[in-house]
Formats: structure tokens, sequence, C-alpha cells
């Protein structure tokens, strides 16, 4: 395959009009009709040839509408960042338009396909469902962000996501300093972050010579977590790291149905500090990500993108943990 970047040649080419034409149009001179400019700025943006004079002619161009992609809709973390991302988008005069991704991969590239014919001028992913090449491929028409992790970094794109092994790390530093030695870690997920966070909760665990008390309770997404839960706790478990909030709600859920108090019979931690940790009784101690700040800055990628930057910026923000009652 062909990995020099697109010259304008090639847009020529795939504009159906001559070389010189597209440097009188990406350059703004007049001699160009409206619709043939147009032509030319979408056949640059979708072949990736990047330039000053296409930002420029993008600009010129723009809709000033940013999509923007969830996982799901069920989680208040991602609903949160959405929230941000409008918050840092509105001062700049862009409407947001939001598609739900719904957590298939299928409905996810139709939605970065819908969006894309909407002419947004760039899309943030707050997922990392959405596949590499789908990510390429969208980024040839605007600028994409990911806000979330992938295995490896996507060339072509932007990222924001949060340390996620430091954050189980602090999750299983506070619950050994409060004397836990049996802490299982409760996961559903087999995806990038909810890999990364398993193997902090065992990194910390090791290094805290626990290796041969860790417990991994596994399960599928729509599965209950009671099985597991009672067989940590009857393995003597004392404390539970979970890979979220919404998970770390469900052993609320679980040790109230048993009639185990919180924290006094068995301490409970999540991931991301969202709104469900504020709302849960005990309030939960929770790893927090830096929500706002992602938003924010995930727009501020996308203008560093309209102003012409063509290199991949891979951001990762460091988490703290917030210590609360459930602890």
């Amino acid at each position: 395959m062909n990995s020099s970047r697109p010259t304008i040649v090639d847009v020529a080419a795939r504009a159906g009009v001559s070389k010189s034409l597209v440097s009188l149009a990406l350059r703004g001179d007049g001699g160009v009709s409206a619709a043939t400019r147009e032509r030319i700025v979408r056949a640059a943006a979708e072949i990736g040839y990047r330039s000053n004079a296409l930002a420029r002619a993008l600009r010129q161009h723009r809709t000033m509408l940013l999509g923007v992609v969830v996982a799901s809709l069920d989680n208040p973390y991602h609903t949160e960042v959405v929230e941000s991302v409008e918050r840092a988008a509105e001062p700049h005069g862009l409407s947001v338009l939001l598609a739900h991704g719904a957590r298939k991969a299928g409905r996810m590239a139709e939605r970065i396909d819908a969006l894309g014919d909407l002419n947004v001028d760039g899309l943030i992913v707050v997922s990392s469902w959405a596949a590499p090449e789908l990510l390429q491929a969208a980024a040839r028409r605007a600028p994409v962000v990911m806000v979330g992790r992938s295995l490896e970094p996507v060339a072509g794109i932007d990222s924001v996501n949060n340390d996620d092994e430091h954050g189980a790390a602090l999750a299983v530093d506070h619950l050994v300093a409060a004397g836990h030695e049996r802490i299982a870690h409760l996961t559903s997920s087999t995806r990038p972050a909810g890999l990364a966070r398993r193997a902090g909760y065992e990194a910390a665990m090791a290094r805290h010579g626990l290796a041969d008390r860790a417990r991994v309770i596994e399960r599928g997404r729509d599965e209950p977590a009671g099985p597991g839960l009672d067989a940590a706790l009857e393995a003597g478990c004392s404390a539970i790291f979970a890979r979220n909030d919404v998970e770390a709600d469900d052993v609320l859920n679980h040790a109230w149905d048993r009639g185990i108090a919180v924290p006094e019979g068995l301490a409970v931690v999540g991931y991301d500090d969202s709104a469900l940790a504020l709302r849960a009784r005990p309030r939960l101690t929770s790893v927090h990500q830096p929500r706002a700040e992602m938003g924010e800055l995930a727009v501020d990628l996308l203008h560093e993108r309209w102003a012409g930057r063509t290199t991949d910026r891979h951001e990762v923000l460091e988490p703290t943990l917030v210590i609360r009652a459930s602890t």
C-alpha cells in the first residue's frame, strides 16, 4: 500500500480539475466558482490532503457543526464528557450533534458515516468501539478526536484518555492502606481501558506482595454480578475495586441485598467519579477521570487541526482518587 502523503496532484485527480485550479481554490483566489471550490475542498479532505491552504479553505466553508458519538447513554461518564464538549464548543459558535453507538461496532460505523454526510467540521468519538480504519476514513472528511483508549494510537487522529493503570493503582493503594489484603476486582469489559485497569490492579497487588490474593471477578455485560461477588466474599474478600461506577453500584446493591454493611463489612471503590458516585448510598469512593478537561482538550485539538496542524497528538491525563464513605 502506498503510504506517501497525498499531494495537490492527487487532489486535482480526485476533483477532476487541473492542478492550477486546485491552487487557486485553496488560496481563495478568484476565478473559481463556489461549486468547484467546494468540490476541490471536499476532495482534499476525503483523501487526507493537509496544508495550511486547505485549513484556510475549510474555515471558509465550515458548517459550524461538531459531531459527537458516544458508546453508551446509560453510563454517566459518557454524557458528562459530552456536556464538557458542549461547554467548550459553545463560545466558538459550534453546535453539537449527538449520536449513540449503543456499544455496537456496526451501529457506531453507521452513526459516524451519518455525521460525516452532514458535513460536520469535526468529530469527537467518546468510545473505543470504533475500528481504527473507520476512524481513519472519517478523518479524511474532517478531523477526528477519540476520547477513550485504543490498544495502539491510531495514525491520523488525535486522542484523549486517562492513565487507567495509575487510576487502578490509586484504588488498590488506598484499600491496602486501610488494612485490606483480600481485594477483588470486578469487571465486565475486554475493551482497552478495562484491560488496562485490570492490569493496573494486578500490578498494584503484586507490588504490595498480595499477588496470591488477587481475584478478578469476570462477568458478561448483561450477566448479574451476584454469583461472582458471593464467591469472592466466601473466599474472604473484604474490598472490591470495580471497573467503573456502574459496576460499583451493582456491588453496593448486592451488599444491601445480602445485609452487608458498607464499608464495615465490605469496602467498595469505583472508577470515573461520575454522578453515580454522589448519588450512591453510601457515597462512593471513586477514581476521578478529569472529564471536563478531557472534553475541553478534545475541542482544542480540533481547533489545532483546523488551524493546519498535521501531526497527531495523543494526550494522557492523570486521574485522582476521591475518598468517600464507601471505604
